[in-house]
């Protein structure tokens, strides 16, 4: 059970600052010890924003990554990038992400890099908030890796990378990490075409090692690149199979979805706790305080308030950093409103 109702939480990533957006692209101007600087730099940035909002749970904002996953196939041996197939031009949309071509047998040899960014967080935060770490599922990690014939098709592929990942889990818990989220959005997308049982499985079988070792959560949703999503978006065809994900805490994007199928947040919570997505990272509306209590009220008609937490629907690192500050700052007032009059 968590430890306070109507939890104020995040799901991983925070937007870049504008000065390393810019430093990226100038990277050959920057030495070792310049570019290490910058990324402490700007992960204190991100912690500054989420302890300044008041969160009970923070992550190091994921300063360190390219897209939520990206960055991890830099850590995995055995592939080449592949830009042939990507459409270059036009409206942003999914097909415009990269893509990456097996060129041997696939190897992660030193780790995906998540427990290095979790000692710095730990190094760096404050005492106060919970520390949590986000890292893809293999299914969703699978995505951006082309079938070859040692690897015939995504599941192939996922079974591959389900190892690495359940090895980075381990770790993480060995750091000292109390709080981990599986990202596995791809699950959530495709979940009205594939067989959701298998998911479960997928799922159950990277998690077995950690499961009871620390709070372990799942975030589910139907893609966020450039604002837009992916896939079917309805929560139905996830149920009931996904009622058996071996996790604490489920997270369900609602805002983006005007809270449609918010009836079916009670089944996840007669298993299991419930993190809301009660802030739309895709839309620069900014919910006010009133928007959140209203919200958090109508969820509370169907999730407990001790097993209810809020965040925004997704990583807010596709929203400017204007705007998921004054977000993360109204979602923890609303919270804490509707708290003292829980009391």
């Amino acid at each position: 059970m968590q430890p306070i109702p109507i939890r104020t939480t995040v799901i991983g990533s925070y937007p870049f600052p504008g000065w390393l957006e810019f430093a990226v692209r100038n990277l050959q101007e920057f030495g070792n010890a310049d570019k290490e600087e910058m990324i402490e730099d700007a992960v204190i940035a991100a912690i500054h924003d989420q302890v300044a909002s008041g969160l009970d749970v923070i992550t190091d904002g994921e300063q360190t990554r390219l897209d939520f996953n990206l960055s991890f196939y830099g850590y995995i041996k055995g592939i080449r990038e592949n830009t042939d197939d990507l459409r270059r031009f036009g409206p942003a949309a999914h097909d415009q992400r990269g893509k990456n071509t097996i060129t041997e047998t696939l190897i992660a040899p030193g780790g995906l890099g998540a427990v290095k960014e979790f000692k710095r967080l730990q190094r760096l935060a404050p005492t106060g908030p919970v520390l949590k770490c986000s890292v893809p599922g293999p299914y969703t990690l699978s995505g951006r890796l082309l079938p070859n014939s040692q690897y015939p098709d995504r599941y192939a592929i996922t079974e591959a990378l389900l190892p690495f990942i359940r090895k980075e889990l381990e770790d993480l818990v060995a750091a000292g990490c109390q709080e981990i989220t599986v990202d596995e959005p791809s699950m959530s997308c495709y979940a009205y075409k594939e067989d959701t049982r298998r998911f479960v499985d997928i799922f159950n079988r990277t998690v077995s090692s950690v499961a009871g070792k620390c709070r372990l959560s799942t975030h589910l949703c139907f893609g966020n690149y450039k604002g837009r999503p992916v896939g079917y978006r309805s929560i139905a065809p996830m149920l009931p199979d996904f009622l058996d994900l071996k996790v604490d805490e489920v997270h369900v994007e609602m805002a983006n979805r005007e809270f449609a199928e918010i009836e079916l947040l009670r089944e996840f919570a007669q298993r299991m706790d419930v993190a809301v997505g009660i802030i739309d990272v895709k839309n620069y509306y900014i919910e006010t305080v009133d928007d959140v209590v209203e919200r958090i009220n109508r969820c509370l008609e169907y999730v407990p308030a001790e097993k209810l937490a809020v965040a925004p629907d997704c990583g807010l690192s596709q929203t400017a950093r204007w705007a998921s500050r004054q977000k993360l700052v109204n979602m923890v007032k609303g919270a804490r409103k509707v708290r003292e009059l829980l009391r």
